[in-house]
């Protein structure tokens, strides 16, 4: 409770015995501070109702927005994590295959001695250098040729067998591989951030949602300590009313008056039709607040005091 109710409070402690006219003011003062309590309470009531649409609206749009299309992009990075586990078996097996066949290969290659391409192009290299800078005659000019020719013959037939070895299609097939696994790793990464940046603002939401959750338990402490004084105030309201009627009797002459007797069934038959129709009022309350209406102060006090 704040400290200006609390001052509120300690001035509605006592209500003197004095004059008509004191009596008056009082009714006055305390009808004022009632009906301005009163109208703060609605007022807490309508910010109540704005704090629960914002709650609602933001719950909400976590939920059917952000959240949703979380799982739905987090359901596309499953599948596709999936699909790069299968690619990336077969990388290893193929990987693995390559060095079974070139450790036989190497063997058959160490036992015939034959050269590598870039030996064979070396080679090439070197007798073109010698044509091109040494001075030779017609005789070892074509001899040099024909060796150039022999050197490139063998190049083409040691291309034309590795193109047809199982170790070429296997370093084709781990190429097509390696690419098709990069694209999945930048698709990974693409489809992770979008999960992740709509997750965060899901997040965001429901923090949003808890803060307002916060303040609307403050305006609700609020509320209740505004309409206790509220009542408070009432009461000292109807007390110095009694006090100014007896005075007022006592100024008049005393004339009786009759009134119609009630028997206490009929009181009590009263009694249960006022109940009735509070109860109906309270019924009609409850089902604004839930529908997000907004209240009127009678509807308001229902509600709060069904919840003491």
């Amino acid at each position: 409770m704040n400290l200006s109710m609390s001052k509120e409070r300690s001035k509605t402690s006592q209500i003197p015995k004095t004059s008509f006219r004191d009596l008056q003011m009082q009714i006055e003062e305390f009808r004022s501070k009632r009906d301005e309590l009163n109208k703060k309470t609605k007022d807490y009531i309508n910010e109540l109702q704005d704090i629960d649409t914002q709650i609602e609206n933001s719950l909400k749009t976590a939920r059917d927005n952000y959240k949703k299309k979380r799982d739905y992009w987090n359901s596309k990075v499953k599948k596709l994590k999936e699909k790069k586990n299968e690619y990336k078996d077969l990388f290893d097996k193929s990987i693995e295959e390559k060095r079974k066949l070139q450790k036989t290969n190497d063997n058959t290659i160490s036992t015939k001695k034959i050269m590598s391409i870039n030996q064979i192009e070396r080679k090439i290299s070197n007798l073109e250098r010698r044509i091109e800078t040494d001075n030779l005659n017609i005789a070892e000019e074509n001899a040099i040729v024909d060796k150039i020719k022999e050197l490139a013959e063998a190049k083409q037939n040691f291309l034309a067998q590795k193109e047809n070895s199982e170790i070429f299609k296997l370093e084709r097939k781990i190429q097509i591989i390696k690419i098709n696994l990069n694209k999945i790793y930048e698709q990974l990464n693409k489809w992770s951030n979008k999960s992740q940046n709509y997750h965060i603002k899901m997040l965001e939401l429901y923090e949003q949602a808890n803060e307002l959750k916060e303040k609307k338990k403050k305006k609700e402490e609020e509320l209740i300590e505004n309409k206790k004084l509220a009542d408070k105030y009432h009461e000292q309201f109807l007390k110095v009313m009694n006090q100014r009627k007896k005075i007022s009797k006592g100024k008049r002459p005393y004339r009786q008056t009759k009134r119609p007797k009630q028997t206490y069934k009929t009181i009590n038959k009263r009694d249960e039709e006022i109940e009735k129709i509070k109860q109906d009022k309270l019924a009609t309350a409850l089902e604004k607040q839930k529908a997000g209406k907004k209240l009127n102060l009678f509807e308001a006090r229902l509600i709060l005091e069904k919840n003491k």
